[in-house]
């Protein structure tokens, strides 16, 4: 069992950056696939970036790559997710997500929410034009 708790959404005008921050506690086990996952009102959530955490590895949607990084620390038991150049059509409820994903796995299926078993409560992201 694994909670999950994230911090550092607000309102930032366009070009703007933001840090997310998810902490973790509870099993908090490296080899896990952890991602990222944004929802606007009236879609559908979407994978914005995971990162296999046994081995470090990244992956982005296309409309995340070159702006945002994730990254973790193990020590602090904390995923971030560092958001830079925003857009208006970042705006959203961001989650951190954990799942049993991982090498092959996390590649293939880590964008799909019904791969992670653990969420967030989410914290609101708002990028104003």
């Amino acid at each position: 069992q694994v909670q999950l708790v994230e911090s550092g959404g607000g309102s930032v005008q366009a070009g703007g950056s933001l840090r997310l921050s998810c902490a973790a506690s509870g099993d908090t086990y490296s080899g896990h696939c952890m991602g990222w996952f944004r929802q606007a009102p009236g879609k559908e959530r979407e994978g914005v970036a995971r990162i296999d955490t046994g081995s470090g590895r990244t992956y982005y949607a296309d409309s995340a790559k070159g702006r945002f990084t994730i990254s973790q620390d193990n020590a602090k038991k904390t995923l971030y997710l560092q958001m830079n150049s925003l857009k208006p059509e970042d705006t959203a409820m961001y989650y951190c997500a954990r799942g049993g994903l991982s090498r092959v796995g996390c590649l293939l299926y880590g964008t799909r929410p019904s791969e992670y078993n653990a969420w967030g409560q989410g914290t609101q992201v708002t990028v104003s034009s």
